[in-house]
């Protein structure tokens, strides 16, 4: 019992501790360092890609259930997108969550960027665009979705900025860092 509870506590300490580790600790938390590099792609990056990917489908599924909803949605397919109208059709929202996946989905999963100027566009270019639809077009008299659409679009985007540069990349500075310590220390 006290084996482990002694294993347990050495675990557990901070880089401020890391005179008081006996050797054989350090080397396992340098090795646990050098597994974790190993690694693809970062649990926290992996929850924003994740993410990202639940925006398109959940915007996908509110933009299916609208089709739905005014009268079968081959018709309503037929009518917003083959004879799309800026006025009255959802189909550019749909597309707008295709943009920012795509974007998102290549510069943070595939190209595993470091900085925020890929989020800071496609939250500018959703942001512009939602406010000029909903200032020009006639998507509020259409009930329900006309609301829902573009501020469940708006927020989801806003909430992906906010959980990048405040939670993704600050996270993985402090891990690369805590690496740097460890294998210096080492």
């Amino acid at each position: 019992m006290d084996s482990t509870l002694s294993s347990s506590l050495e675990s557990r300490a901070t880089l401020r501790g890391l005179a008081s580790i006996n050797p054989a600790a350090l080397s396992a938390r340098v090795e646990s360092y050098e597994a974790g590099d190993k690694k693809c792609i970062s649990d926290v990056r992996r929850t924003f890609c994740l993410f990202v990917t639940f925006d398109l489908l959940f915007i996908t599924l509110l933009w299916i259930i609208e089709l739905n909803v005014n009268g079968g949605i081959q018709e309503q397919l037929n009518k917003e997108v083959l004879h799309y109208d800026y006025h009255a059709s959802f189909f550019d929202i749909f597309i707008l969550a295709v943009f920012r996946f795509a974007a998102l989905i290549l510069a943070y999963a595939v190209c595993k960027l470091r900085h925020w100027w890929a989020i800071a566009i496609t939250t500018a270019v959703t942001s512009a665009f939602l406010i000029a639809k909903v200032i020009l077009s006639k998507l509020l008299s259409q009930g329900a979705f006309g609301y829902l659409l573009p501020i469940i679009s708006f927020i989801l985007a806003w909430i992906e900025t906010w959980f990048l540069d405040f939670k993704v990349l600050p996270q993985e500075a402090e891990d690369e860092n805590r690496l740097l310590s460890v294998a210096d220390t080492s």
